[in-house]
This record gives structure tokens, C-alpha cells and sequence, in this order.
């Protein structure tokens, strides 16, 4: 099962829904690393891309709360941290086996994808309609 950026994920905030699809992208070629019991060195580098890009999401994405005094920040970086775990959990997970299993894919699908999902929907989503309101706060 692959991911999809579709519009219930849409935030309205362009450089951060461009950057959820590049997120899904990534999260899809480890996949796709993984089909048929892929080879455990093609895995880790596509799990190191993921989270190569997931740090410069994540930056990009706290740099604009604290540019807009965004109040949940602190969660909001909280939230950030439990997906860093994951991906460190994820590469002990490949350290430990022949390559990616079943229980790796399971592990991708239900604490990557469906943690982002949920994290767009409500933590992202938050964040740029605070944003929209802050900058339009003249024609509310």
C-alpha cells in the first residue's frame, strides 16, 4: 500500500503542502525498496533519504511557527520528535534483519505514513490556518 497525497491533506500553505508531497514521494520509494524482501542496502538508503528530507521538512516547517509566533510550537516540535524516533527505530529494525520484512513494512505504513496523515490533518493543518488568519487578520 502506497501513499497519496490527496485533498484531504491539502493545508493551503503551498510550501508546505509541496513539501507533504515530497514526504509522501520519498515514504514511497522505501516502499518500493522493500517490495519482494528488497535487498536490505537499498532499503537504508532509501530510509536515509526519507529522513534526510524529513529534517529538512521538519526545519522548514518550525522555522515558519517561529516566524509567525505560532503558540503550539512546543507540541508541534514534540510531534516532530516521536517521527525522528520512529526512523531511528526503523534503521535498528534493518540493522537487525536480513533486509525489509513484512513487520518493517507494517512498521512503515503504521507509524510513518498513518502518523503523517494524522499529523497533517490536525498539527499541520493548525499551523497554516493560524498562519492565513495572522496575515488576514484585517479582512475577518
Amino acid at each position: 500500500m502506497y501513499a497519496e497525497f490527496d485533498d484531504t491533506l491539502v493545508t493551503g500553505n503551498e510550501m508546505i503542502d509541496s513539501q507533504h508531497k515530497e514526504l509522501i514521494g520519498k515514504i514511497n520509494d522505501l516502499l518500493r525498496s522493500c517490495e519482494n524482501h528488497g535487498n536490505r542496502t537499498a532499503a537504508v538508503k532509501m530510509l536515509n533519504y526519507l529522513a534526510d528530507y524529513t529534517e529538512f521538512h521538519f526545519k522548514a516547517e518550525e522555522e515558519l511557527q517561529e516566524s509567525i509566533g505560532y503558540p503550539g510550537i512546543k507540541e508541534h516540535k514534540g510531534k516532530h520528535e516521536e517521527l525522528r524516533r520512529t526512523v531511528s527505530e526503523l534503521h535498528d529494525m534493518l540493522e537487525e534483519q536480513e533486509g525489509p520484512t513484512d513487520a518493517f513494512v507494517e512498521v512503515v505504513n503504521k507509524n510513518v505514513t498513518e502518523w503523517l496523515y494524522y499529523h497533517i490533518k490536525g498539527f499541520d493543518r493548525s499551523v497554516a490556518e493560524y498562519k492565513f488568519m495572522r496575515d488576514n487578520q484585517e479582512r475577518l
